[in-house]
């Protein structure tokens, strides 16, 4: 098996943490050369960032405290620096939640080109709003915990995300799956596996 790399991204709440944790069992059973997997996730990462001591962490908290949206270039930093630390030939690469702009979704593609990554698959996971709402309010994380938190929050992806996955959906290197993310676990895996296998 070449070496995949593979984009998972939808509101939040949509699964898609889920969605890549199947995926990389998907790819350690499929995979008989048995590759090494880089997991490119960014908001445990933002999570870990904003409660360390750097001037830039306390300016990170700042924001994180007022419900502003972390700057394009801290996001980029995140992942960009797990590919140029982490990232070694023959690895399959799979992002969970990155990027979160326009912006950023520029700079993966380079990022992909310099890597010489062939063809990248965006899983694009599509659920509503109301859905989103209903399972973030249930999940009660931290930085779920009142209905005018998860509603900046979806106001970004409204905003910000979305331009970003139509950018993919329309420029040629890509593969681009967009699955229905209302339904089960199991439903969502399958239909993504069946569309991964025709891509």
């Amino acid at each position: 098996m070449n070496p995949q790399t593979v984009i998972f991204i939808g509101r939040s709440g949509c699964g898609k943490g889920t969605q890549a944790g199947l995926f990389k069992d998907w790819l350690h059973k499929e995979d008989h050369e048995k590759k090494q997997i880089l997991y490119v996730e960014t908001g445990d990462k933002f999570r870990k960032f904003i409660e360390g001591e750097s001037f830039s962490s306390k300016l990170s908290k700042e924001d994180y405290s007022t419900d502003k949206r972390q700057p394009d270039f801290l996001g980029c930093y995140m992942w960009a620096g797990m590919l140029v630390e982490e990232l070694e030939e023959n690895m399959h690469i799979v992002f969970d939640g990155a990027p979160r702009s326009l912006e950023e979704a520029y700079m993966v593609t380079t990022a992909f080109e310099f890597y010489k990554r062939n063809k990248p698959t965006i899983i694009y996971i599509d659920v509503s709003r109301e859905w989103s709402e209903e399972r973030l309010l249930a999940r009660g994380r931290s930085d779920d915990k009142t209905i005018a938190k998860i509603i900046k929050r979806l106001n970004w992806f409204d905003a910000d995300v979305s331009p970003a996955i139509e950018y993919f959906k329309k420029t040629p290197m890509y593969n681009y799956i967009r699955v229905n993310g209302e339904q089960t676990i199991e439903n969502v895996h399958r239909d993504i596996m069946k569309a991964y296998d025709k891509a």
